[in-house]
């Protein structure tokens, strides 16, 4: 997929996604999903422990802020302004669950 089109995918997700409690594993199939599943632009896939331990080597505080801020083709919050601080962490930390 070009960053055109991972970046229309982001803004699909933005005006669809509604506030989310902060489940982690709920938020990660409503949000992030569309691209951590299928490598999107990069994306490391979940459960891909290859494409996660180079990422791993940071500080989950250092991750937060990528997840928070956006990072290449990735938008902040995967593209849902919506999503609190908490529940973003919340899908990092499922994400990071699945690779530990």
């Amino acid at each position: 997929m070009k960053q055109t089109e991972a970046a229309l995918v982001g803004l699909m997700l933005l005006i669809a996604a509604p506030a989310f409690a902060a489940d982690g594993k709920t938020i990660y199939i409503q949000v992030c999903a569309a691209c951590h599943t299928t490598g999107v632009a990069g994306a490391p896939k979940l459960g891909d422990k290859s494409a996660w331990t180079p990422r791993m080597s940071n500080s989950r505080e250092v991750m937060i802020v990528t997840v928070l801020k956006g990072k290449g083709v990735m938008p902040p919050k995967g593209g849902n302004a919506s999503l609190t601080d908490s529940d973003a962490r919340a899908a990092m930390d499922y994400m990071l669950s699945q690779v530990e």
